[in-house]
């Protein structure tokens, strides 16, 4: 078989077998998924040997490069002494170093290291953590959990729950758990006619309602701390975060981050709670965990929390969640290798230097566009939000798909720029160069303006 047959065979044989998630599948009919054949750095290269620059890192998750040398290498090394093992009353090396090594840049609450195999159950193990934590400390009634408007935590049905995202969760309605829901920060829309860099977070007052009325039967909050991410990379202040551990602490509340695409630098603080100098309850990481190399989740909780559950055995007090490959020695090994590169080769000053540069030039492009409504940012984390009506802020009609249309147009160039409905973002590796960040500015010029003409 010729090499343009065997991918064509591919091709086929994908949409034959396969449903992609987050897809609608006929979709692909005109736009049929991209086999990638082998990655290096920022980019990707397809069976036909284009090449794409990865700005999405892969939905968030590769930290530090395809195939970065130093991760290889340390998840080889492992391969070769333990790939798996239980880990009820068994454990190894990677998973003990690894906790070693968080326990050392978490915020300071943050005592113990509850592994799980991915971002959604990190998320149902924090929500059943506090649940359980007031059923066994004498507050039986704190059984439901308040959450932002627009975030987003998973789609396992716990972290449909508390998520409100309604492309996600209105379908589920049905079968999911009822929570309070807050009206989040919106910065671009904001109400009180504030900015970011003027307001004292007047939107709390919203918060403030929910918990008076409803914080005696609730165990968390959970928040996507300075940036809600699905809901289109939208950015709040940090003193918001402020605020909101405090009034945690007024109602006995557990504050509950989830820094799954947060965390390990990518707000350009090692956490975004780092940026209110600021500590939960409970803290979830995932994605550049392990560098975006394997699926591996850590629940990060308080010494609190920890020791309502330790008991003797007969009291029923232990908490009885398991993953097969939590603490997976591969995803340890990944894991403790994004620490040695973050500790040894300053990372993050780097993307923050790297920052600025993508912040001037995005704005000498796009602030312009007579459809670019506001150019949003946080460490390399960039976002521009598409609108009809630039002046009154008017969203294009939903139907139109614009966000997709320049997604598909930015693929003919060579980008990966995955939407979010009408915004699109760079979250790039933190590793990614200043040339490659311009590579990527151009191309993504090409696609918006062939959707939507400048002027």
């Amino acid at each position: 078989m010729t090499t343009q047959n065997l991918n064509r065979t591919l091709e086929e044989l994908d949409l034959k077998y396969i449903w992609h998630p987050c897809s609608q599948m006929k979709d692909y009919e005109t736009f049929p998924p991209i086999v990638v054949k082998n990655a290096k750095g920022v980019k990707l290269y397809d069976i036909h040997g284009n090449e794409y620059i990865d700005i999405v890192s892969s939905w968030w998750a590769n930290l530090l490069g395809h195939c970065n040398e130093e991760i290889n290498s340390a998840i080889k090394a492992q391969l070769d002494n333990l790939e798996h093992v239980i880990f009820a009353n068994f454990s190894h090396e990677p998973a003990i170093r690894l906790a070693e090594s968080l326990s050392k840049i978490v915020p300071s609450r943050l005592k113990k290291f509850h592994f799980n195999d991915n971002g959604s159950a990190a998320i149902e193990c924090a929500l059943k953590m506090c649940f359980q934590f007031y059923l066994q400390t004498g507050k039986p009634q704190k059984q439901r959990f308040m959450c932002l408007t627009e975030g987003y935590h998973g789609e396992t049905i716990g972290a449909l729950s508390v998520g409100a995202v309604d492309l996600y969760t209105k379908i589920y309605e049905p079968m999911m758990m009822k929570t309070f829901p807050i009206t989040a920060p919106d910065c671009y829309r904001c109400p009180y006619g504030k900015t970011r860099e003027n307001c004292s977070c007047e939107c709390f007052e919203a918060a403030e309602k929910v918990f008076a009325e409803h914080a005696d039967e609730c165990a968390g909050i959970i928040v996507e701390p300075i940036l809600q991410g699905s809901a289109g990379m939208r950015i709040y202040p940090p003193l918001y975060l402020k605020k909101l551990r405090k009034i945690c602490d007024d109602y006995d509340v557990k504050l509950i981050a989830d820094e799954i695409a947060t965390g390990f630098g990518r707000t350009g603080k090692m956490f975004a709670c780092d940026s209110a100098e600021i500590s939960p309850d409970v803290m979830c990481l995932s994605k550049g965990l392990t560098g975006g190399y394997m699926p591996m989740s850590i629940t990060c909780v308080s010494q609190e929390i920890y020791d309502a559950f330790y008991a003797d055995y007969n009291e029923g007090k232990a908490f009885l969640h398991s993953h097969t490959y939590a603490g997976n020695p591969l995803g340890c090994a990944a894991g403790l290798a994004v620490q040695k590169i973050l500790r040894e080769k300053n990372i993050l000053s780097q993307a923050a230097e790297n920052a600025k540069f993508l912040t001037g030039e995005m704005k000498n492009i796009f602030e312009n566009h007579k459809n670019v409504g506001e150019i949003r940012h946080v460490g390399l984390i960039h976002a521009i939000e598409f609108v009809e009506e630039k002046n009154k802020k008017i969203s294009f009609d939903s139907k139109k798909r614009i966000g997709y249309e320049i997604y598909k147009r930015a693929i003919k160039h060579g980008l990966l720029l995955r939407p979010l409905g009408d915004v699109i973002y760079f979250n790039p590796p933190l590793t990614i160069t200043r040339e490659e960040l311009s590579a990527a500015l151009t191309k993504a010029k090409k696609a918006v303006n062939e959707i939507l003409p400048p002027f």
